[in-house]
């Protein structure tokens, strides 16, 4: 038999006024028999503190994050910030490392994007010589923490450290030295070949891809108006492509849409985003999102599921939805009955 997939959720924390329509939803993902939920930061809400009250607000579903990057927090205190989540979890977090991209580190946090892959392996190794409880005594390149150890109890089960990251040398990265491995918006096909970089990875690791848990996040949307539904998904797409960082757009491309995304972005950035936005394809659709039908979006999901190595589906969501939408897409994609 083959090993059961998790079905998890992205909270879309930016898109509540308040945080209380937020925790409704986890706890609605949580009734539907959800793996995880998880959430993002970029400028908005500090995304910790929001999964500690989403933590509360929940029993049993797990919690984690999309990305913290070492460009936003020092390695020690991300340990600190796993050893307290995992406190007030009760044992349920997961933390993702990632670099995050250049915008944010240099636009928001004001710091130089220099040695990513660098920065998110030594933060690793830190994170969890800061889960020891031991005295921290480290000599990287970049970080030297010396000295001084977690003042608190450590947990009693560890917690996993997971990387986000889309190319070739960071997935590898992740395969080599992480518990888990977080992608999204790769093409289905590229997704198949990123994997074999992981499984190099792995074995550069002395270890197994079976031993990673890797989790794709794949933006749904599945409404009986399929075309309502793809013309969300067509929407951010576009925009992804176009402005939401370099890394999306290549890896994209990389997967054999080149032409497509240089038309995206140059026609985007030209000022015609209604052009931009129709010039994505249905074909590219099919390979980076699930949307339609409620029919069309399971078959969708479980074409990426059914991806050797891969252990969860993060359903995510687009740009536009509306809550009841968000409520319907996760009904019909629940992995278990209400």
């Amino acid at each position: 038999m083959a090993p059961i997939v998790s079905r998890d959720v992205v909270l879309p924390v930016g898109r509540y006024d308040d945080l209380s329509g937020l925790y409704a939803l986890a706890n609605h993902a949580e009734d539907r028999g959800y793996g995880f939920v998880t959430a993002g930061e970029t400028t908005g809400r500090n995304v910790p503190m929001v999964l500690a009250t989403v933590a509360g607000e929940t029993d049993a579903i797990g919690i984690t994050n999309d990305v913290v990057s070492p460009y936003s927090r020092s390695p020690a205190l991300i340990g600190q910030t796993a050893v307290t989540l995992q406190e007030i979890s009760g044992g349920r977090f997961r933390l993702r490392i990632g670099a995050s991209s250049p915008a944010l580190a240099e636009d928001w946090h004001g710091r130089s994007f220099d040695r990513p892959l660098r920065r998110v392996r030594e933060t690793i190794e830190i994170v969890r010589a800061v889960q020891s409880g031991d005295r921290v005594s480290y000599d990287g390149e970049i970080y030297t923490p010396d000295g001084l150890a977690l003042g608190c109890p450590p947990p009693a089960e560890s917690v996993p450290v997971d990387v986000a990251a889309l190319g070739p040398k960071a997935t590898e990265l992740a395969g080599r030295f992480a518990d888990g491995w977080v992608p999204q918006l790769i093409p289905y096909d590229g997704l198949l070949d990123r994997i074999e970089d992981l499984r190099r990875g792995a074995q550069l690791g002395d270890r197994s891809v079976e031993d990673i848990r890797v989790a794709y996040t794949l933006r749904c949307c599945a409404l009986e108006d399929g075309e309502a539904a793809r013309s969300y998904a067509r929407s951010q797409v576009a925009f992804m492509i176009a402005r939401y960082g370099p890394f999306y757009r290549k890896a994209i491309a990389e997967a054999g849409w080149k032409d497509v995304t240089e038309t995206v972005r140059s026609t985007w950035l030209d000022g015609d985003r209604e052009a931009a936005i129709a010039a994505v394809p249905d074909a590219l659709l099919d390979a980076v999102v699930a949307a339609g039908t409620p029919a069309d979006v399971e078959r969708q999901l479980e074409r990426f599921a059914d991806i050797d190595a891969v252990d969860a589906i993060q359903v995510g969501f687009f740009e536009g939805m509306d809550d009841a939408e968000r409520r319907q897409t996760l009904d019909v994609l629940a992995p278990a009955e209400p």
